[in-house]
């Protein structure tokens, strides 16, 4: 065994131990006709196995040469190179935040800058250090509002991703909640305002709606803040393209409470569906029961910036089963790329490319409309899908 340095004499005192007089005795039970000799072909050269693999690969469709038109949170966009070279580097190259910070600096800059291009991007006052997926960083949202609410019933409309309602439901079941769906509009594809004006009371503890919506729509968030905040319950808005507040104005300027979805779009390939990276952001007024890291900026002894892990008493290293959250780590890599991705666009680059993308998926839609038999479902005006 490589590495491990069993001498004869070792070997011999654990077999004595266990009471086997050889190695081979230990695999004794494995029927004979299973320890026949693989029927494997000869082994390749570098130059031979990289040709192999490369053949095999051209078999498979690839995002280079076709069009993928499925969306739902997982999008292929152009990624500048220096995302990934930026990446590579060995003073990131893991998906950890740091727990001691003092020697870490780089990485919480990193993270700090993150945190301050998601506020910036979904309007909120606070941004943690990123969840897994946009369906976790839904669900816990949802948990936020339990907490803070001391409610437990929640509205979902259908018009968010089927995906992101079975994680809130689940999540929501596990509390001792309810979760109730509301219906969309079949004219527009929008969440019903009647439906949940109907649905709403005082013991809700938050409505949950997605802008762009499953469809593509934008929602009119502003209507929804009134009548969610006159029944003392939260908004919680979610996304599944993050391109969008690129285009359209962030939720946090509707009235929207909590705000979290999937970071996917910002730098990160599809990748078979994974990885992908969760966005949570909040009011200051629901800072304590945001789940996941938080890093923040200060002075050392010299008086010189320094970055530090803030308000961790609400995590679990410390508060263990009252922590705000099961996160432990968090999707730092895919933070970074999404940071470097922003951060290589700037504003106006944002901008462009999310106004590209709306102005494309318009023009795919004139031109399948020119099909006989092709008609739209609904008639808005969408982003990427």
């Amino acid at each position: 065994m490589h590495y491990i340095p069993n001498t004869d004499e070792d070997i011999a005192e654990m077999l004595k131990v266990i009471g086997v007089e050889s190695e081979e005795e230990l695999f004794s039970y494995i029927p004979y006709l299973l320890k026949k000799s693989l029927d494997l072909p000869a082994s390749l050269s570098e130059v031979e196995l990289l040709r192999h693999t490369m053949e095999l690969s051209e078999r498979n469709n690839n995002l280079q040469r076709v069009s993928s038109f499925i969306g739902g949170g997982s999008y292929h966009h152009f990624i500048p190179s220096v995302v990934s070279a930026v990446l590579s580097r060995s003073e990131f190259y893991t998906s950890y935040t740091p727990y001691q910070p003092e020697i870490s600096q780089g990485t919480l800059q990193a993270i700090f800058e993150f945190q301050t291009y998601i506020c910036m991007l979904t309007g909120m006052d606070v941004c943690n250090a990123s969840m897994y997926d946009g369906a976790s960083a839904a669900a816990e949202a949802v948990l936020m509002a339990f907490r803070h609410t001391g409610k437990s019933r929640i509205i979902a409309s259908r018009a968010v991703h089927p995906h992101y309602r079975q994680v809130i439901e689940t999540y929501v079941g596990g509390r001792g909640g309810s979760f109730v769906e509301i219906e969309f509009e079949l004219s527009d594809g929008s969440t019903s305002l009647e439906a949940l004006e109907e649905a709403i009371d005082d013991s809700t503890a938050c409505v949950v709606i997605q802008s762009p919506n499953f469809f593509g729509i934008i929602e009119k968030i502003r209507d929804f803040t009134e009548v969610v905040h006159k029944h003392g319950a939260l908004l919680i808005v979610v996304f599944t393209e993050a391109l969008a507040y690129g285009l359209i104005r962030p939720p946090g300027e509707f009235g929207a409470d909590i705000v979290g979805g999937e970071g996917q779009s910002l730098g990160i390939p599809p990748g078979f569906g994974g990885p992908n990276l969760g966005l949570l952001g909040c009011r200051l007024d629901y800072l304590r029961n945001l789940p996941g890291r938080l890093v923040g900026e200060t002075t050392d002894v010299n008086g010189k910036r320094a970055y530090v892990l803030t308000l961790t008493a609400r995590e679990q290293h410390i508060r263990r089963a009252k922590a705000a959250s099961n996160i432990c780590s968090n999707e730092g890599l895919c933070a970074l790329a999404a940071a470097v991705y922003l951060s290589s666009l700037g504003k106006e680059g944002l901008f462009n490319i999310s106004k590209i993308n709306h102005l494309k998926s318009e023009y795919t839609k004139r031109m399948l409309l020119a099909i006989p038999g092709v008609r739209l479902k609904f008639g808005n005006s969408t982003f990427n899908e």
